[in-house]
């Protein structure tokens, strides 16, 4: 039986809830990589680098290894920051 981990499968199944009306049609070519994704995502919350992190459970040090490119989000990671984008009050509740 293969193992899957609960916090990916958890973040799946809430990015297809979000996303259901959208198209994703990408081919996985087009999908654009971690680090030009993480900047554009990272951006649009409007959260400060802190609160970013806190919103994601990580350290400031890490969300600063991720924006000086050393560093790629997980794909879990993305997911998370995909949720954050297209439903704010989720890392207003992230945050608590």
């Amino acid at each position: 039986m293969e193992y899957k981990d609960p916090m990916y499968e958890l973040l799946s199944n809430l990015e297809q809830i979000v996303f259901k009306d959208k198209q994703q049609t990408m081919a996985l070519n087009d999908k654009p990589n971690a680090f030009s994704e993480f900047e554009q995502l990272r951006k649009s919350t409007g959260l400060k680098i802190d609160d970013f992190a806190r919103a994601m459970g990580v350290s400031v040090a890490m969300v600063q290894e991720w924006e000086s490119k050393r560093l790629r989000p997980s794909t879990t990671e993305l997911k998370l920051m995909r949720l954050m984008q297209a439903n704010p009050t989720i890392s207003k509740q992230l945050m608590e």
